[in-house]
């Protein structure tokens, strides 16, 4: 299982934030659209990731909902028929929801930085440092933190969970459990 040290914050400012990560990365960035549809699941989180230009794949993933650098493990499959799998999958689990946004991603040496434009949320930036095999976590929090740093994250702007628990916590008007994530 591969894993990397994330977090996910809100962004006050995400074209500031797109000129800082432009200037610490060499190449053109990555402009995604993205439908992840989350499924009910007794462990973790599992969603189907299509892609606007056709591609998908189905994303198992376990991460504590803390605020702050944490690890995630994660199993990514490429999948051929979305639509049937997307069907299937709410059969027989049940879809719990599904998130929409303009997804555009940096790489920052061994760091995926997405900033994103999430339907009925709002902007956010998500960091992902992919650990190598002899990394330790405390290794990927300590450049997950410099680049919070280097884009004016500040710890009041991170959230605990996946998109998928705020468009939840807004949809059952859950302002306590809301508020936390801002």
């Amino acid at each position: 299982m591969a894993r990397n040290m994330e977090i996910k914050a809100r962004s006050r400012d995400l074209a500031a934030q797109r000129r800082i990560v432009s200037g610490l990365t060499g190449a053109p960035p990555e402009c995604l659209l993205q439908r992840d549809t989350f499924f009910h699941v007794p462990h973790g989180r599992l969603k189907l990731r299509e892609l606007g230009d056709g591609t998908a794949e189905l994303i198992q993933y376990e991460r504590a909902d803390t605020v702050g650098p944490k690890c995630s493990t994660y199993t990514r499959i490429a999948i051929a028929d979305p639509d049937a799998l997307r069907k299937a999958l709410a059969v027989a689990l049940g879809v719990r929801v599904t998130v929409r946004k303009r997804r555009t991603v940096f790489i920052v040496d061994q760091t995926r930085v997405h900033l994103d434009e999430v339907e009925a949320l709002g902007d956010f930036v998500e960091l992902e440092v992919v650990l190598r095999t002899s990394q330790s976590e405390a290794e990927g929090t300590v450049i997950a933190e410099q680049l919070m740093a280097s884009l004016g994250i500040a710890q009041t702007d991170l959230v605990s969970g996946a998109y998928a628990d705020l468009l939840e916590n807004a949809e059952f008007g859950d302002d306590a459990a809301l508020a936390r994530s801002r």
